[in-house]
């Protein structure tokens, strides 16, 4: 629950999206205590994570169903909320799920993916706003090695660079709500309050289509 005197918030469902160390919870995290929301963080305890970043035959797959299913499950919740009444902030959309499956599945296991996904995915609801948090490489490994994740250890620059590249292409084909991209590589939302009140501001504001934020020192 959050605080009875927090400001409200125009919109009602929002989804935090972007690569690995990029700062997504940290950001639903703020977000959702500034504005009295409930959090949904996904799942990063899957048991097949460790066997997956040590590149275990079939961990992928296995990997990429868990976080399906439990994604899922997820989503169904955010469903069944009153969403007049509470703000839900996410970090993450379900469409991720894909994104990483299309990275680490085998042809053969992306056909069988494909059939649990797509049914799964047509009758769950769309946030109001997607935020697109991007960063460099090299920004994103020194944000994972600071939080410290021990299955996280093994993921390289090379598989953090395919995953950035492939959100990049994913978020400019996205049209399914309004979006905003954030480059985090020049503001700090969690040490610095004035970056943190601008880009509430971009945030609230009304907008169609895709739009893209500008921190308050390059305008």
């Amino acid at each position: 629950m959050g605080a009875p005197n927090a400001e409200k918030f125009p919109l009602r469902h929002i989804a935090i999206e972007g690569p690995i160390g990029v700062g997504k919870t940290s950001l639903a995290g703020l977000l959702a205590k500034r504005f009295s929301g409930t959090q949904f963080l996904e799942d990063v305890k899957n048991p097949f994570l460790p066997d997956f970043y040590e590149g275990k035959k079939g961990a992928a797959f296995q990997a990429q169903i868990y976080f399906l299913l439990s994604r899922y499950g997820q989503q169904q919740e955010i469903a069944q909320m009153d969403l007049f009444k509470e703000l839900v902030v996410a970090d993450y959309t379900f469409a991720k799920d894909k994104i990483f499956a299309n990275l680490t599945l085998s042809d053969e296991e992306m056909r069988l993916y494909e059939k649990v996904w797509q049914p799964l995915s047509e009758a769950l609801p769309k946030p109001d706003l997607v935020i697109h948090l991007t960063a460099t490489v090299e920004n994103c490994l020194a944000r994972i090695k600071l939080r410290g994740r021990s299955f996280e250890k093994s993921i390289t620059a090379d598989y953090l660079k395919q995953l950035t590249e492939a959100y990049n292409y994913f978020f400019h084909h996205y049209r399914e709500t309004p979006l905003l991209v954030v480059d985090t590589n020049q503001i700090d939302f969690v040490k610095r309050k004035d970056d943190l009140e601008d880009l509430i501001r971009q945030i609230t504001r009304p907008f169609r289509g895709t739009q893209f934020y500008v921190p308050r020192g390059s305008r």
